[in-house]
């Protein structure tokens, strides 16, 4: 009986240390647009690398609307799809853009932002329709 706790103590301490980290995040405030039209396509698809380990790829051909403004940057909406990033906890997230560069993700769902440390280059596209 003492060698079955022993183990089962020794598991949850694996599963625990196992787990990811959570995403940084600082507070914000979004200064959002009036309604537009605006939209950008991403040229290349690039792939990000999280503080947390994990890693997403911004895939070339999305299309991104602004949404607003925060202090780090431009704010991209996906359209027609959800985009997430992963720590301790799943996440939807926008782009944070500034001067054609990955600077981090808003949060909408917090109203957070999680900084991409280092920040990574991307070319978008703006869509004239």
């Amino acid at each position: 009986m003492v060698i079955k706790a022993v183990l089962t103590s020794a598991c949850a301490v694996l599963m625990l240390s196992a787990c990811a980290p959570s995403l940084p995040v600082q507070n914000t405030e979004l200064l959002p647009v009036t309604a537009t039209q605006q939209r950008f396509r991403v040229a290349n698809s690039i792939t990000v690398k999280l503080s947390s380990g994990y890693s997403r790829e911004v895939h070339g051909g999305s299309v991104w609307q602004p949404v607003g403004t925060i202090a780090q940057g431009v704010v991209l909406r996906p359209m027609g799809e959800v985009f997430t990033i992963e720590g301790r906890q799943v996440h939807e997230a926008y782009l944070v853009t500034k001067e054609n560069t990955v600077v981090g993700f808003f949060l909408p769902g917090e109203s957070n932002f999680s900084p991409l440390a280092p920040a990574q280059s991307i070319t978008i596209e703006r869509i004239n329709d």
